[in-house]
């Protein structure tokens, strides 16, 4: 079957924008809901879109926005939240219930194709609250009978990112950067490669019922991706690793600060995990159609950009501005 008139749910957000752009591309019509519409201006004046306000969390709003879809992608996702065993509302609501309702959503109005957006790690048993709801969340969907895929990508990269972009203004502003999990191993991926793995499944029967890890070509230990954000942006500086204990008290201030933490104690135990792929070297799937973007070539180029922003943009990013 030919999909033609996709609900991507979390479509605004940094992925999102770049799977919808590629739908948009393929001359498919896409709707993203939104709660603040204004977030999503800049996917207004594209082509076959509609921006629609909506909380998706209510089911009747749910409901009348999948009724008549052939697809729905779901991408929401949250990085904090609050304490909870097995884990807070936050991920609770974001991981578990939305997957869940979403399914029910698409059994009802028999929308057959469901692609899904969990995480390298999701494991219902792991030692972090987002790894545990990303797990019970990609149960729900296995689970659905629908014409399922799911992607557990390794941290995403890209121009709006919020990891190496962060690392990068950090080094605008502290001559040293002191971190928790130095050692912790990622695999960050390219996300206009993540979003062309996206949008191929799409109507590839072959990727049905799969859970595909995503990942770039090298793994690399935080300590290094901080150093290379750092020196990319024009300002390198020294990486402190701190130990365990420092670094739960560094991530428990930052959860006590206004606004979005930076780290979380949570983050500290999704780093006991290796955030690479469980086969190595890895190689994508062959029915995805993607090659995988090494990060020396894509990121140097918007992290420079980084020179050029005021000396409080840091701060200004920070309040929402």
């Amino acid at each position: 079957m030919q999909h033609s008139d996709i609900l991507v749910i979390g479509g605004a957000g940094f992925i999102g924008r770049h799977i919808v752009a590629r739908l948009i591309a393929r001359g498919l019509r896409v709707t993203v809901p939104s709660r603040r519409p204004a977030r999503a201006r800049h996917l207004i004046l594209l082509p076959t879109i509609d921006v629609v306000e909506c909380d998706v969390h209510q089911d009747a709003a749910l409901s009348n926005l999948i009724r008549g879809k052939d697809a729905v992608i779901n991408l929401v996702g949250v990085l904090h939240g609050s304490q909870g065993s097995p884990y807070g509302r936050e991920f609770a609501r974001a991981h578990v219930e939305l997957p869940r309702r979403i399914v029910a959503a698409c059994r009802t109005h028999r929308v057959r194709r469901l692609i899904h957006m969990s995480a390298m790690g999701a494991d219902s048993n792991g030692p972090s609250m987002y790894q545990r709801s990303k797990g019970d969340g990609d149960a729900s969907v296995q689970a659905s009978h629908l014409d399922w895929t799911i992607f557990r990508p390794s941290v995403v990269f890209g121009p709006e990112d919020n990891f190496l972009n962060l690392f990068a203004k950090l080094a605008k502003f502290f001559l040293v950067l002191p971190i928790g999990g130095a050692d912790a191993r990622f695999q960050p991926v390219w996300v206009g490669d993540v979003a062309d793995a996206f949008v191929n499944a799409l109507d590839n029967r072959a990727t049905f019922e799969r859970i595909y890890e995503l990942a770039g070509p090298r793994i690399y230990r935080l300590r290094d991706l901080v150093a290379f954000a750092a020196a990319a942006s024009g300002h390198p500086r020294p990486v402190i690793g701190l130990p365990d204990s420092l670094a739960r008290v560094q991530a428990l201030l930052m959860e006590l600060a206004p606004g979005e933490p930076l780290m979380s104690r949570d983050n500290l135990d999704s780093m006991k995990v290796d955030n690479v792929a469980t086969d190595q070297p890895f190689q994508p799937a062959p029915e995805l159609g993607v090659k995988m973007t090494a990060m020396e070539v894509e990121a140097p180029v918007y992290l420079s950009r980084t020179h050029a922003r005021s000396r409080f943009g840091f701060y200004r990013a920070r309040a929402g501005r």
